[in-house]
């Protein structure tokens, strides 16, 4: 809307930051003017487009310090940073991550968009009052603006706690020259401020359609997707109330329940979040994707590949078009996480390490109901849960278990370790990725993290890294040198959501993969684990759910629902997904991980002492890790600082 349809500014940035100018410029989107946009339905779903695209959605373009939908070179190699870096689950290749809150202005973003969906709620009012749509359509848009409301809202309360609702413009409480008291809403409770995202996403689904068209396919947001949005905020809000106490604050923001929840206040939330789960489940005829797989090797393609097209399993969905033709439409997950062997011809890649802490939670197809994880193996004495500080100062004489190639420890392995992770020696793109950081010489001797070489007993030359030229490894090069972290620092390189069915240019926006927001596989998991929280709902549908993913990745045994199992398959399902992080939040496990935690790489080394060279893994510290001495997380940080306290006159969280 231009000013000539709305005549004052950003009344709310009034009252919550100094940006008092912050118009929604659909001239820039556009060839016809703003007021031929509101005369047409075609009009007004152009303004829907704008609701969708300024959504707070964590996809391929979410910046976790810096912000959705940012594109261009602000940041550098930051540019494209995901979240499950911020976690246990991957680092990026050069370490430097920060652990602190995010110092993007969400809280001021969140509520100019915020905005946006109260004006466009008018525009249909009118428009539907004026004949330029019918109430049917009105109905479909109004639920689609609830919908993205719940969106904004879920943003906000999991980061700042409670926050002011509002529902309306505030324009025309906005009087020049007073005080404009009407503007400084204060916040609400946290307990409030999630009762109202599970609100919204009833309105929403109350009013959207039970079958996608076509047209709208699951990149429209239908009635499941709404309530798949409510449960997983359900899910959120049920644990914050359990888990409070493990990091509870104090304060006065505490004193007025603006953050914080009553333990007795999660069977609610659970229940609510049960409830939308079983909708979805029982009526919306999603179903999991290659349900019922041959065999393992099947399991692990059908896995890889239900990133990588639509279908029956994705609920909702973002899609992205070739930004090399089309400006910033596409992505830069391709260009830069490929391994360095297959990178596609960008100067930054393989930017992505998985850690072997994710690695070590996956089974093999020992498969005796347990579900019990099966850390790679590598030594013979049983001894897995020691890490080498440093792989240069390697003590020789552990009992190393001896491969004869890389990839042998993951044979057996989960096949969604397989789908989700490149390991050493598993092929990419017709190429065998190489990953190894290091040798031990005839002697004893050890070279590791740098390049250099040795004959074996066999006459052979072998290289630390695998080869002899940068050309032919993807693993461990220039370690603490952040312009050439192209290469893993963990060992281990993504796969889920890497485009390997198709080439894709080495220029900025080439991806066009779709990032997936919702799937059945989340809201089966998110059953059980509310299931198992409360105590109330289906057990054994919550076990018949997490049996059924299972079964999907090639497992033949049904295990038993416990917490663990769920949390476990949770994570291995889930991985790189963007969940992981929110689940440590939410369950307050971060600050327990990340008190002085390191996270773990796997270094494969050439052990020269045989005479004929067998391979060796060495379990580490991850280089940047133990560079920091550990990372650490302050409890305060579970929520963001209100900006501009000062003037909003908001109460400020604790810490901050």
């Amino acid at each position: 809307m231009t000013k000539n349809i709305f005549k004052y500014a950003l009344a709310l940035s009034l009252a919550f930051s100094s940006a008092c100018n912050d118009y929604l410029e659909l001239e820039s989107l556009t060839k016809v003017g703003a007021e031929q946009l509101l005369t047409s339905e075609k009009g007004l779903m152009t303004l829907l487009a704008n609701l969708y695209n300024a959504m707070p959605m964590e996809d391929f373009n979410f910046r976790p310090n810096i912000g959705f939908n940012r594109r261009g070179w602000g940041g550098g190699v930051d540019e494209i940073v995901m979240t499950s870096m911020y976690t246990d689950e991957s680092i990026k290749s050069d370490g430097g991550m920060s652990l602190g809150p995010g110092s993007y202005q969400y809280f001021e973003n969140g509520y100019a968009r915020n905005r946006d969906v109260s004006i466009f709620l008018q525009n249909i009012a009118t428009a539907k009052d004026e004949g330029v749509i019918n109430e049917a359509t009105y109905n479909r848009l109004a639920a689609e603006a609830h919908f993205v409301r719940a969106y904004i809202y879920f943003g906000l309360v999991k980061r700042y706690g409670g926050v002011p609702i509002i529902e309306r413009a505030l324009d025309s409480d906005y009087i020049p020259g007073s005080d404009n008291e009407a503007l400084y809403i204060p916040r609400n409770t946290e307990k409030e401020t999630w009762e109202f995202v599970l609100r919204e996403c009833d309105l929403a689904a109350a009013g959207l359609p039970d079958k996608q068209t076509s047209s709208d396919g699951i990149y429209r947001a239908g009635k499941w997707a709404a309530l798949a949005l409510k449960s997983r905020a359900a899910l959120h809000a049920g644990s914050i109330a359990k888990y409070w106490n493990r990091a509870a604050l104090s304060g006065e923001a505490v004193d007025k329940g603006l953050i914080g929840m009553k333990a007795s206040d999660a069977a609610t939330f659970y229940n609510e979040c049960i409830t939308a789960s079983k909708a979805i489940i029982e009526q919306s005829g999603h179903a999991l994707y290659m349900p019922n797989p041959a065999g393992t090797a099947e399991a692990a393609a059908n896995f890889q590949y239900l990133f990588l097209s639509a279908n029956e399993e994705v609920i909702f969905s973002k899609s992205f078009l070739d930004g090399t033709t089309l400006a910033d439409q596409g992505h830069d997950y391709d260009i830069r996480y490929s391994p360095a062997q297959v990178n596609p011809g960008f100067h930054k890649f393989g930017r992505f390490s998985p850690t072997l802490d994710i690695v070590d939670l996956y089974e093999d197809y020992t498969d005796d109901g347990s579900g019990r994880s099966a850390k790679i193996v590598t030594r013979t004495d049983g001894n897995e849960d020691f890490y080498t500080p440093d792989p240069k100062l390697l003590n020789t004489s552990i009992p190393f278990k001896k491969y004869d190639d890389l990839y042998e420890p993951f044979r057996n392995k989960d096949a969604r370790l397989l789908a989700s992770i490149i390991v050493p020696g598993a092929m990419y793109k017709g190429t065998k990725i190489v990953f190894q950081g290091g040798l031990v010489g005839k002697e004893g001797n050890v070279l590791a993290y740098a390049a250099g070489s040795e004959t074996g007993h066999d006459g052979n030359t072998y290289y630390t890294y695998g080869a002899e030229s940068a050309g032919g490894y993807s693993g461990f090069f220039g370690m603490g040198r952040s312009d050439d972290a192209n290469y893993s620092c963990s060992g281990f390189s993504v796969r889920k959501y890497l485009a390997e069915n198709r080439n894709v240019l080495g220029v900025d926006r080439s991806s066009t993969t779709s990032w997936i927001d919702f799937r059945l596989g989340e809201i089966y998991l998110n059953y059980a684990e509310a299931v198992v929280e409360s105590n109330s709902g289906d057990a054994t549908a919550a076990a018949g759910y997490i049996n059924a993913l299972r079964q999907r990745a090639g497992h033949t045994d049904n295990i038993p629902l416990t917490l663990d199992n769920v949390l476990k398959e949770r994570r291995v399902e889930m991985a790189f997904e963007g969940l992981r992080l929110w689940d440590m939040f939410r369950r307050r496990d971060y600050h327990t991980f990340f008190t002085g935690g390191k996270r773990h790489a796997l270094v494969p080394m050439i052990d020269l002492r045989e005479q004929q060279p067998k391979f060796i893994f060495v379990r580490v510290n991850l280089y940047y890790d133990e560079q920091a001495g550990g990372q650490t997380f302050n409890p305060v940080n579970y929520y963001w600082g209100i900006p501009s306290t000062n003037t909003n006159r908001l109460i400020q969280n604790p810490g901050h």
